[in-house]
């Protein structure tokens, strides 16, 4: 499998497949899998409607009618030959023009089949096959001919993943010269455990999966492959679970007359039963010495923050601290005011007891405890003086809880004793990211608790968490109300208008307002965020822009409200002028990019509209209507776009889903594997090649158990090579780094 390609299929062959595939080796070959599997039945099964202009396709087609003339090039050019073929597959009719090619007629007669490749194009609504290419389909005792390449097929012909330059059935002679070479590998998992889970050979699943005798045979080896990758995942987060336990954690026991205990005490609302089931295991696991591994998931507004902070809490109970990382700026000064307004006295250490007020008689008591701790905010674009004092309060240890961003991973950034690490939204960090600060040396690591608000199904769990506990907050706060979502045709003119108008009412009402685009606008970067692309692909108009939107409804449905702007590119202190402001109800309407869709809590805001919504993901989506129904009034959620067809129906199945478990399966659904699994999200390898987060729960469980019980007993796989050499195949060098630590 590590053997150079160019041992198999010559160095010419090698080189293209090199260039264009980025394959070097047998193994990146042979793990190249066919997409679907064809016989001659097949040709009757293809059905246009399937199909879409600018498709690339690979297709076995059979050659209906075929003719060749020559043409002077407009202008009294040279001559040139044209190769006319109608080819038809199923109820699919194409035609296909070849330049130059005079052959064609010759070796491509009418009755023959054909592989066909190219581009689909529509002309006069007759499809067309733009630059294309045919490779003929021997059916064993054709007559040689100098000018005939053709290939016989097997039984099952493999349709492999092409691109323009490198065709499926250069492909599949590539695979099959290989294997005539080939032998078959020494298999890396164990015998044991491919007799207890029914798994074939290596070998001969390789051999089946790209030359099956039947359909039948393919499936079996497409299990042995899918479960190897499902393995060798599993190894490699299993395996970093048990490298961040390496080391034991801080001891953080809970006190009965503490901060965590007094904070309890001056709660204003009853906790739900989730939150008190999940602070319960987090107390307990907090109190020992084995590090604290979980991911915490629960819906927008499940009160995930309260959990997090009674951690803290805890934690500084013990003379430690906690840090709380957040993606975004705003999303870290936001976290750092819900805290100290959570905490109130509790939060305000080393803070005057009494300030004169304006007239310089009268004092402003403000509420401290003995207990208290500091809060300190800690982000890159703290000016330099305030910098300096929260460095020395996070290193000096008085601030007993620390809320930053990525600036806080930063080396020169020392704490005093760090004990707990909280990570909110988790999908916007790498692992490497979160690992950062749990790796720094010392005799403890501290304790990890990851929160995400984009619920996760099992299985993207279970392959993107593994490594992870798991902790879910399932019910909502009591007087939390449903949030009524439309998807809205932005294209009719009264459906839009009754969309401000409903605004109007909401700040009439004493309520306030979000309207959000996926761009800034003024030629800056497209948006906060990567630009959604739409489930259309047609030619569209530039997304709409914050900037230009605002001046619009000012000037129109929105004339006379108080309009503010929010985006990604101001500077620091103006995003949170804009969002305390907004917060204190001083703004009616928000107009502003994706910098709010997390953790924003503005419980007055009743009614947001996405505009351009179909350019937005799933939990994206989700994650923006969570930004009203924070408080105890109904609120409502507008959805528009000005596509129709299978854009609106998407916004229409999510208006009509309100639970974010259902939502995140709508997410799996709709999107495409390897962005579920981004580098972003994982910190590993884009896609797999195999598994489907989607299918093969069956698999990624067994696979999970497997992976404890080897690292058990053989925490860096020193007696498994081969079985470490599968990790480092599926995750990369960095994702199997836990080998090398253990």
């Amino acid at each position: 499998m590590d053997s150079p390609l160019a041992e198999a299929v010559g160095g010419r062959s090698a080189s293209v497949l090199r260039k264009h595939l980025d394959m070097h080796t047998v193994g990146d070959l042979l793990r190249h899998l066919p997409r679907r599997y064809e016989t001659m039945n097949d040709l009757d099964k293809v059905d246009p409607r399937d199909l879409s202009v600018g498709d690339q396709v690979n297709m076995i087609a059979e050659v209906r009618s075929a003719r060749g003339e020559r043409k002077f090039r407009r202008g009294g050019g040279k001559q040139i030959h044209i190769t006319t073929m109608a080819v038809a597959a199923g109820d699919l009719e194409l035609s296909v023009t070849f330049f130059n090619q005079p052959w064609r007629v010759r070796t491509m007669p009418v009755g023959s089949r054909a592989f066909f490749a190219g581009k689909l194009e529509k002309f006069r609504d007759r499809w067309q096959l733009g630059s294309p290419r045919a490779m003929r389909i021997s059916t064993g005792d054709d007559e040689t001919d100098p000018d005939d390449e053709s290939i016989k097929l097997p039984p099952v012909t493999p349709i492999y993943p092409a691109t323009k330059d490198v065709q499926t059935w250069e492909l599949l002679a590539a695979v099959r010269q290989t294997l005539d070479v080939f032998d078959d590998p020494i298999d890396p998992v164990p015998q044991e455990v491919r007799e207890r889970h029914g798994l074939i050979d290596l070998g001969r699943a390789l051999r089946d999966i790209h030359l099956p005798a039947s359909l039948d045979a393919a499936r079996p080896a497409m299990r042995r492959l899918t479960w190897d990758e499902a393995l060798g995942l599993q190894l490699a987060l299993q395996g970093e679970r048990l490298n961040a336990a390496t080391r034991p954690a801080p001891a953080c026991p809970r006190t009965d007359d503490g901060l965590a205990a007094a904070f309890d005490a001056r709660l204003p609302f009853e906790l739900t039963g989730g939150q008190r089931r999940v602070g319960a295991e987090l107390a307990e696991a907090l109190a020992g010495t084995t590090p604290l591994n979980r991911l915490l998931q629960g819906d927008v507004g499940s009160g995930k923050t309260v959990v997090a902070l009674r951690a803290m809490l805890q934690v500084v109970d013990a003379g430690r601290q906690a840090v709380l990382l957040a993606p975004t700026e705003v999303l870290a000064a936001q976290h750092a005011r819900s805290l100290r307004a959570m905490l109130g006295p509790l939060g305000r250490s080393g803070e005057p007891a009494g300030l004169f007020g304006d007239d310089g008689d009268e004092p402003v008591e403000l509420d401290t405890d003995e207990r208290a701790t500091r809060i300190v905010l800690l982000t890159g674009s703290l000016a330099a003086k305030e910098r300096k004092q929260a460095l020395l309060d996070v290193q000096s240890g008085v601030a007993g809880i620390v809320v930053g961003t990525h600036a806080v991973i930063q080396e020169k950034v020392g704490f005093a004793d760090l004990g707990l690490l909280v990570v909110d939204e988790q999908h916007r960090f790498g692992v490497r990211q979160r690992d950062e600060l749990r790796s720094r040396p010392g005799e403890t690591a501290p304790h990890l608790l990851v929160m995400t608000a984009t619920p996760i199904p099992r299985t993207v769990a279970l392959t993107v968490y593994g490594d992870l506990e798991n902790s879910v907050l399932d019910e909502l706060p009591a007087g939390r109300k449903p949030i009524d979502t439309h998807a809205v045709p932005g294209g009719r003119p009264k459906w839009l208008a009754r969309v401000w108008e409903r605004v109007r009412e909401e700040v009439d009402a004493g309520h306030q307002a979000y309207v959000v685009c996926p761009r800034i606008g003024d030629d800056g970067p497209a948006s906060d965020e990567e630009e959604g692309g739409g489930a259309d692909g047609e030619e569209r108009r530039p997304p709409l822009a914050a900037l230009e939107v605002a001046e619009l409804l000012a000037a129109g449905p929105l004339a006379g409200l108080r309009l503010e702007v929010l985006h990604g590119r101001l500077p620091a202190e103006e995003k949170d002028d804009v969002m305390r402001r907004f917060a204190a109800g001083d703004v009616d309407v928000l107009v502003s990019t994706t910098v709010i869709e997390v953790g924003v809590d503005v419980p007055n805001a009743t009614v947001i509209v996405v505009l351009d919504a179909e350019r937005f993901g799933v939990s994206q989506l989700h994650q923006l209507r969570g930004r009203v129904g924070r408080g105890d009034t109904a609120s409502s959620c507008f959805l528009v776009s000005d596509l129709e067809g299978p854009s609106m129906e998407r916004l229409q199945r999510i208006a009509e889903i309100t639970d974010g478990f259902a939502m995140a399966d709508l997410d799996l659904e709709l999107r495409n594997e390897g962005d579920v699994l981004g580098t972003e999200q994982a910190g590993r390898r884009k896609t797999l090649r195999f598994l489907s987060v989607r299918r093969h729960l069956d698999e990624i469980t067994e696979a999970r158990e497997v992976a404890r019980a080897l690292l058990a007993d053989d925490p860096t796989l020193a007696h498994h090579p081969r079985l470490a050499g599968l990790v480092r195949g599926v995750v990369g060098e960095e994702g199997a780094s836990f080998l090398d630590k253990l």
